[in-house]
């Protein structure tokens, strides 16, 4: 029992402490003259409970204090296979070895993920693990804010629904009978302070499918439109021709050019302010010349767009709406 209330005590030790009272330190009991043992790290990989814990055991304490995991944040990879404790925060990693030469870290959507060469002891994995820990504790954070972002932003197709349109709010009305002047809707002009009216050729009653669909569609001629001109636009400026555009549906890339002139484009690109759109079409246009990402590249982004570093950020800090 004493060396289970010892272990509890440890995982608590050094919370709160902040707030507590210096507490006297304890008389130092004289001990006989031998050799110390040399100090052992604590572990930093926690192993799985079944590994702690006796299941057949009565009464058998949980492998983590219940209080320790109200008091951590918590990052769990869906795969995960290994657990440590950095800083405050208890990470569960995926790990796999495989043919490289380093140790990788991945940060996604699912959590973090580690690959290691097969000849690289664990030990050496989680020291390499706990001297990133700053970066993957900002990394992992940062990709739970922008998630919690995006799922703020999920539409609920129904009469009424908003969602940016050219990085302005705009709200959706079920309007079957209105005599559109484009093919399934109109965008009504902006009246005082209030956002601009998409109206839809769509019943009442309409499934959120069918609803989500006309706005897709609607989206997607403005989308193809706009991106036309943009590329008509800065094709002059970079000295290239662009022969094909291509909408595309991608979850995580906004567009992509081939060397024979095809352009594909994101048509999600039409959620976001007209400047950001432009960085996105010149950056494709841009391989035209340079299909790489080198200096001279970047360059030539520069030469059309000299704030695309300012852009290039909003594109991947601002949240797309969730449309499923």
């Amino acid at each position: 029992m004493g060396g289970l209330l010892r272990f509890t005590m440890d995982l608590f030790e050094g919370l709160g402490s902040e707030f507590a009272p210096p507490a006297p330190a304890p008389a130092r009991p004289r001990r006989p003259k031998t050799k110390p043992h040399p100090p052992v790290a604590p572990p930093a990989v926690v192993a799985p409970a079944e590994e702690l814990v006796d299941p057949h055991a009565p009464h058998a304490p949980p492998a983590v204090p219940l209080a320790d995991t109200l008091t951590l944040a918590s990052f769990v990879h869906p795969q995960a296979t290994r657990e440590v404790v950095l800083g405050s925060a208890r990470v569960a990693y995926e790990f796999k070895r495989g043919k490289r030469k380093t140790i990788g870290f991945l940060v996604g959507a699912d959590g973090l993920s580690v690959r290691a060469p097969r000849w690289v002891a664990l030990r050496d994995v989680d020291a390499a693990v706990r001297e990133k820990s700053d970066w993957i504790l900002r990394k992992l954070t940062e990709t739970r804010q922008r998630h919690a972002r995006v799922e703020a932003t999920r539409i609920e197709w129904k009469d009424g629904a908003g969602f940016p349109f050219l990085g302005e709010q705009i709200v959706l009305r079920l309007d079957p009978k209105h005599g559109f002047a484009s093919v399934g809707g109109t965008l009504d002009p902006a009246e005082g302070d209030g956002p601009r009216v998409l109206r839809l050729a769509v019943s009442q009653n309409a499934e959120p499918s069918q609803i989500r669909d006309a706005a897709q569609a609607w989206l997607m001629r403005q989308a193809r439109k706009l991106f036309i001109e943009r590329l008509d636009h800065f094709a002059p400026l970079l000295g290239v021709r662009w022969e094909k555009l291509s909408l595309s549906n991608a979850a995580t890339r906004w567009g992509s050019a081939s060397a024979d002139g095809s352009i594909r484009l994101n048509w999600r690109l039409i959620h976001f302010r007209l400047p950001v759109i432009d960085y996105v079409v010149a950056h494709e246009l841009a391989h035209l010349r340079v299909m790489d990402h080198s200096h001279r590249f970047w360059e030539t982004v520069e030469s059309v767009l000299p704030d695309y570093g300012v852009l290039r950020q909003q594109l991947k800090d601002e949240a797309v709406p969730r449309w499923n």
